[in-house]
């Protein structure tokens, strides 16, 4: 409510764009620099030791790919999601900006680190050509691995809180948000995905720089990383339970819209005996890459490979959504609103004490005019009018494409929070449900997107602007 809003209607008010920024960022982050540093030390390490010269010089060939890709596309896409959550959730970046601001000011110091380290390990790699410089060399992947591992860990501790923040509801504390109940599962899973991850994209990185399926380069490391993913495989199942098991029972019941959207729950258990096919797929290349390395094709790889991507990406998107309707779990609603201010707005109403509205109150000349700044405050951060996730389209659902009832639509609002949990209460007055209905009315004849303050300006109760 303090901040004017910048809004994209045909993009669900912007939050798009945070998610697409965010799955690009973690699809990059997680298999890459997580799970791939660990795993490429490791090949250095192994080729030190055993004078694998061919090794050592396809782990660094792979490394140079990666310091590419997660020194501007992970980098950039890390400020991309600082940039749109600012622009288009500022109330929600901003109390996660208040509460973790120490573990974020250690989370950039170790950031920095490791882009430090990443260039120094890279750009030396040639010049460890004795027995002790090579010695250091690893030690520095090693540091480098830790340091990328470390990043995920600090951010995961502010993903996991805004979930479930558990004693911090009550203690405020820095170590309690810290700590709360989905961080080590949470980190757990994410570790285990990275690893995984991490092994199918050196495994398949590794058939471009090796040829011929009989090439020793190329059986080692399909050998090695097959014990990998199927290891990680392993530990995924187990965390991802333990993960499951601590997730809050309310959020749970959201799983089914979470993993398939509304149109789509009623394929809930289809779903989930994809993702049972989809670890068997896993297993099985894994097996095969154990058993008889030789015979595993290049293109066998993109399964577990687009398996992965889309693994990841669809976890990030459900896990978004099952903490609906809290932006942190029992603290602050998805609009912006805390769940301590819902009962005095609802009484007082939403309008009196918003900074950038046109209108404090709601009257018959005003109406829609009102209407259209209730719906920006309470409905603009999830929907659009028209387009992506739209209003319109989500009343003719329930009303057909016929003439709406005014009144069905105002006691909606009223109980919308009980019908559908993901979905926060309406945070206005009587008055105030009625000037939502009638811009909603009024929108549906017109089809006029709404615009953010980016195209119209910043506007201002009257009483300001005299």
């Amino acid at each position: 409510m303090d901040f004017p809003s910048y809004y994209l209607d045909h993009l669900a008010g912007g939050r798009l764009i945070i998610g697409i920024i965010a799955c690009i960022h973690v699809l990059i982050n997680h298999p890459l620099a997580v799970g791939a540093y660990p795993l490429l030390t490791y090949m250095e390490w192994w080729a030190h030791r055993h004078g694998r010269k061919d090794l050592d010089e396809l782990a660094r060939k792979i490394t140079f790919v990666v310091f590419i890709v997660t020194t501007t596309a992970g980098a950039m896409t890390g400020v991309g999601i600082w940039l749109s959550t600012s622009v288009f959730a500022p109330f929600g970046i901003g109390s996660l900006l208040r509460v973790f601001f120490f573990g974020w000011f250690a989370e950039w110091l170790v950031f920095i680190s490791e882009v430090v380290l990443i260039m120094a390990w890279f750009l030396t790699w040639k010049k460890a050509d004795t027995p002790e410089k090579k010695r250091k060399h690893i030690r520095l992947g090693i540091i480098l691995s830790v340091m990328s591992w470390l990043t995920m860990a600090l951010i995961v501790a502010v993903l996991g809180f805004m979930m479930s923040p558990g004693d911090w509801n009550q203690t405020r504390a820095f170590v309690d948000a810290m700590t709360a109940p989905l961080y080590l599962p949470q980190l757990a899973f994410r570790t285990a995905f990275a690893l995984m991850t991490g092994a199918l994209f050196v495994w398949f990185a590794t058939f471009f720089f090796t040829k011929g399926k009989d090439n020793p380069t190329r059986t080692w490391v399909v050998a090695r990383l097959s014990h990998v993913t199927m290891t990680s495989l392993i530990f995924l199942l187990m965390f991802g339970i333990w993960y499951w098991l601590r997730i809050p029972q309310e959020m749970k019941a959201n799983s089914a819209v979470a993993l398939l959207s509304q149109d789509f729950a009623q394929w809930h258990s289809k779903f989930l005996t994809l993702l049972g096919w989809t670890a068997g797929v896993f297993c099985v290349i894994a097996l095969g890459g154990m058993t008889a390395p030789r015979l595993i094709p290049r293109w066998a790889l993109l399964i577990p490979t687009f398996l992965g991507i889309w693994l990841l990406s669809h976890f990030e998107r459900a896990r978004e959504f099952m903490r609906k309707p809290w932006v942190i779990g029992n603290y602050l609603y998805s609009n912006g609103i805390r769940k301590d201010e819902v009962a005095f707005l609802q009484h007082e109403g939403i309008l009196k004490y918003a900074t950038y509205v046109k209108y404090r109150t709601v009257t018959s000349d005003n109406k829609i005019e009102a209407g259209r700044d209730v719906f920006m405050l309470a409905c603009s951060r999830c929907h659009s009018t028209t387009g992506l996730n739209g209003v319109v389209e989500k009343f003719t659902r329930m009303y057909g494409p016929d003439e709406w009832n005014a009144a069905a639509m105002k006691g909606f609002l009223g109980s919308m929070h009980q019908t559908s949990t993901f979905m926060p209460p309406f945070p206005g007055n009587d008055a105030e449900k009625d000037a939502l209905v009638a811009f909603l009315l009024e929108t549906r004849t017109t089809r006029t997107p709404v615009s953010g303050a980016q195209s119209e300006g910043i506007s201002l109760p009257e009483t300001l602007t005299r």
